[in-house]
Order: C-alpha cells, then sequence, then structure tokens
C-alpha cells in the first residue's frame, strides 16, 4: 500500500469511528456500497477526488485532514459534542450552541 493511501485508509476508519459512525452508515450517506468504503478504510481503493470531497463533508473534515499524516486529535467530547450539532438545523444548532455555554459556565462560576 503506498504511502498516500495508507494516510488516506487510516484516517477515513479514525474519523468515522470518532464520529460513532458504522461502514454501513457512511457508505448510505456517501452513495457507495459498504464494500466500497471497507476498500478506502483498507487502503485498497483510493476514492475519486469528488467522493473524497464529499466523503470530508460527511465526515466534518477538510481533505488536506484526511490526506494528512497526523490528525488534530479533539477530544472525545468534542468530537461527540460536534456529531450531535451536526444533525442540526443553523438555528437549533446557535440554541444549543448557547444553552451549553450557559451551562459551562454556570457550573464554572461553582467552582
Amino acid at each position: 500500500m503506498d504511502d498516500l493511501a495508507a494516510k488516506l485508509s487510516k484516517n477515513i476508519a479514525a474519523r468515522r469511528r470518532a464520529l460513532g459512525l458504522t461502514q454501513a452508515q457512511v457508505a448510505e450517506r456517501l452513495g457507495v456500497d459498504t464494500e466500497t468504503l471497507s476498500r478506502f478504510e483498507r487502503g485498497r481503493h483510493l476514492p475519486s477526488l469528488v467522493t473524497l470531497e464529499r466523503l470530508s463533508s460527511l465526515l466534518h473534515t477538510t481533505t488536506s485532514e484526511l490526506l494528512a499524516e497526523e490528525q488534530r486529535r479533539p477530544t472525545d467530547e468534542a468530537e461527540a459534542i460536534s456529531s450531535w450539532l451536526a444533525a442540526l438545523s443553523p438555528s437549533d444548532k446557535e440554541f444549543a450552541c448557547s444553552l451549553l455555554k450557559q451551562c459551562c459556565d454556570y457550573l464554572a462560576s461553582r467552582s
């Protein structure tokens, strides 16, 4: 497996797992079969540029992050919150962020 395929495959799989998504869920949203996504994650097949761009959007990252040697690693909590927010409309996302900030401010003031 060449370096590009190795980096990409590792990063796709890690990002998918960090978001708590199955291969089947990502494959369905991407419009490919599960085996195709599995090949991407094993480095057996490289996605086209169009598919890579759609995949990075689906995984809430950039193509450059998927191709990077080392991924920036947000905390597990940040990953979970990000995935929850991703499913919301812009106004609901703003509302949820506002509530979370208020909760954190309140809890920090008690310390």
